[in-house]
């Protein structure tokens, strides 16, 4: 019987002493997750959820959402241009305000109707998603993120077919939101048309050259952003954008081209936004 009861006692005792560290462990964990070194990173998708309430707790309570495309960029530069750049950029802009976490680039935005298509659809590899599935997707990734503590809300488009959804989730979550502590900004400042274009006709490259897609400030953004994902070999100036998907002439594009208009796109994307968190309600 002693032996026995010896046996029985010895299992009581491990099973306490197991149950005992593992109360002490559910104890510990939080703490260590609170008042660990947060990683040194603003993208939402690399890091923890407590990492990001600790985040939040801190000051950081604006978020980007860059919303980014799939489409075709010429022979010469790859379909995911968009997300690259928005990514690249995203970064910049948050570490710059030093109060932003940059949320999971969207890359299925407009880009025509696939019963009818045209233009970029034109081309394998586009992905087109209906505006209006593209306003809800926006929309509920803002409501999500509020939901968790954020209160200014920047939306950035780097394809012009986001631009009007954008603004319409705005809008909408602006009127909606009328009266709480919470801001949705759309910036038109991030177009990389603006300044850019102004620069390069300074620097002596003509409207014809710059052009309206996959020419000059396309190919010299991403040339700077990571230069493997374009192809010298296969660039070409072309004015026929049905044939070639380029309109302009990429020959003349330069990584150091592009290093100025990340310089412009970013700067006065920033300063577009610290104008408007000092304009109450806003929202513009």
């Amino acid at each position: 019987m002693g032996k026995k009861t010896g046996v029985v006692r010895s299992k009581m005792t491990c099973r306490n002493g197991l149950i005992t560290l593992i109360a002490l462990g559910l104890s510990w964990w939080p703490l260590q997750s609170e008042t660990s070194s947060p990683p040194d990173t603003v993208f939402l998708e690399e890091m923890t959820w407590p990492e990001v309430r600790q985040a939040i707790d801190h000051g950081k309570t604006t978020i980007i959402i860059p919303t980014g495309g799939t489409e075709q960029n010429g022979p010469h530069m790859v379909l995911g241009k968009h997300n690259l750049i928005v990514r690249y950029t995203a970064e910049r802009i948050a570490r710059s305000l030093g109060d932003a976490l940059v949320a999971p680039v969207l890359p299925y935005v407009p880009e025509g109707d696939i019963d009818n298509p045209e233009g970029h659809l034109d081309f394998p590899g586009t992905i087109t998603l209906p505006e209006r599935y593209f306003i809800k997707v926006v929309e509920y990734a803002a409501r999500s993120l509020k939901l968790h503590g954020f209160k200014t809300i920047v939306l950035i488009g780097d394809s012009g077919g986001n631009w009007n959804g954008l603004k319409i989730v705005r809008d909408a979550l602006n009127q909606e939101w009328a009266g709480e502590d919470i801001n949705v900004y759309y910036i038109p400042e991030y177009n990389r048309g603006g300044r850019f274009r102004k620069w390069l006709l300074s620097r002596g490259e003509t409207e014809k050259q710059i052009g309206s897609h996959a020419g000059i400030m396309d190919t010299s953004v991403m040339m700077a952003v990571d230069p493997a994902m374009v192809r010298p070999e296969k660039m070409a100036p072309s004015y026929r954008f049905a044939e070639t998907g380029v309109q302009g002439d990429p020959t003349r594009a330069t990584a150091a081209y592009g290093e100025q208009g990340l310089k412009f796109q970013i700067e006065d994307t920033v300063r577009k936004i610290r104008l408007l968190s000092c304009t109450t309600g806003s929202g513009s």
